[in-house]
């Protein structure tokens, strides 16, 4: 088992930034892979970032590229997902997720472990 619990979501303005951390605990060395999804109103839910415990990034959505980092912290089994140049296209709830190093990465099918996910509101 593997719990992840989202926080930093919030409200901003256009251009602004904002840091989500995802905090996990339990048997993260057997789920390694740890990936930031988003879910839009009214929209499936979509891969933003992935990373690993070993520091390997994934990759980014090409709507983020550029915009938001991944990084990790292995001290405190932390995630984090540095987002600058919001544009309000990037309004969603935010989830991250765990799962075994797999091919598949960017399917949220592929993960059994979810947080609870944190609102992100950008403004125009």
């Amino acid at each position: 088992q593997v719990q992840l619990v989202e926080s930093g979501g919030g409200v901003v303005q256009a251009g602004g930034s904002l840091r989500l951390s995802c905090a996990t605990s339990g048997q993260t060395y057997r789920n390694p892979l740890i990936t930031w999804f988003r879910q839009g109103p009214g929209e499936e839910r979509e891969f933003v970032a992935g990373i690993s415990w070993g520091g390997v990034v994934t990759g980014y959505a090409v709507s983020v590229k550029g915009r938001f980092t991944i990084s990790r912290d292995n001290a405190s089994q932390t995630v984090y997902l540095q987002m600058n140049s919001l544009k309000p296209e990037d309004t969603a709830v935010y989830y991250c997720a765990s799962s075994a190093i797999s091919s598949s990465f960017t399917n949220p099918l592929k993960y059994p472990y979810w947080g609870q996910g944190t609102q992100v509101t950008v403004s125009s």
